[in-house]
């Protein structure tokens, strides 16, 4: 096993962008994917998984609803000396399990972690310097991951809250679509600025409920990546709820991104869960109903003027 050896688990713009990341960090990088594209700058190309048992580090970059299939797929490659990481902003399933809890479960790696943090694809590819924060209960697989991947212009931070940083990123994808909406309603700067305090608040209380630290939604994996979403006016998630104020539908408004977007299909399930957890969530849930189509542009405004002073 090459303890150098990175092998990145999905082809699409993320997968390609973690790979040139850790290519030009030095590693040694294989990229699992069926595309049929020129490989980025250094990177090696696979078609089949079972190459991540010559890696001592498989970072996962698919859709959360392939995770499970993916990792299933990986298990007879991986031992308990391999490191498994993933990518993945979204949550499983209607119980909305962590990508790591379902890696747990397919997988006999134990030394697990997530990257989350505010940096785009196209950033990440570039090589412009940005900053991300990989999580772990374990400090090696800490440690790894900024040996893997950290350069001059990639700063890695680290935190122990894994189900944290899973739920902030997770979270923070839903509620950039509701910033992106406030942006297309053409909303005020300081009512744009008031909008996300109250959004990370809100998504602060869900992680929370969820078991994970509410300071972690306050930090880069949460309010940093929401902020920076504010400044990415190409984001998908930005994009989408852009459109959706324009009065586009969430098929149209989705399918313009090019991109498939987890918190899309996330945001009902994430509403639905705080309902069942009671968790309040005024904002969510206003975005869900315009999701829905019906839920007028004032509604998440109203959501926002009618929250509590003091929480």
């Amino acid at each position: 096993m090459n303890p150098r050896g990175v092998c990145v688990l999905g082809g699409g713009p993320w997968g390609r962008a973690l790979a040139s990341a850790a290519a030009r960090a030095g590693s040694h990088v294989t990229l699992v994917t069926r595309r049929v594209e020129a490989p980025p700058e250094g990177v090696a190309v696979a078609t089949e998984p079972r190459v991540a048992a010559e890696h001592a580090l498989t970072v996962i970059a698919v859709p959360s609803a392939h995770v499970r299939a993916a990792a299933a797929d990986l298990a007879p490659h991986l031992s308990g000396a391999h490191y498994l990481v993933h990518g993945v902003r979204g949550l499983a399933g209607d119980a909305l399990a962590t990508v790591s809890e379902v890696l747990s479960e397919e997988t006999p790696a134990r030394r697990l972690g997530a990257l989350g943090g505010p940096v785009l694809a196209a950033e990440l590819a570039e090589g412009t310097p940005s900053v991300m924060v990989v999580g772990s209960r374990f400090r090696e697989v800490i440690e790894l991951v900024r040996e893997r991947f950290g350069t001059d212009t990639l700063r890695l931070y680290g935190t122990k809250d894994l189900r944290g940083l899973e739920w902030a990123s997770a979270l923070t994808g839903c509620y950039a679509i509701a910033l992106g909406y406030a942006l297309g309603a053409a909303a005020a700067p300081g009512l744009v600025a008031a909008f996300t305090t109250r959004v990370v608040h809100e998504a602060a209380r869900i992680a929370y409920a969820a078991g994970g630290e509410s300071a972690t939604a306050l930090g880069l994996g949460g309010l940093g990546d929401l902020l920076a979403a504010s400044g990415q006016a190409t984001r998908p998630e930005i994009l989408i709820g852009r459109a959706l104020a324009s009065g586009a539908s969430v098929e149209d408004a989705a399918h313009a991104t090019g991109e498939r977007v987890e918190a899309v299909s996330l945001l009902p399930r994430v509403a639905a869960w705080s309902a069942a957890a009671g968790v309040r969530v005024p904002i969510l849930a206003a975005l869900v109903g315009a999701l829905r189509g019906d839920t007028p542009k004032e509604e998440l405004i109203r959501a926002l003027m009618s929250a509590p002073m003091v929480e």
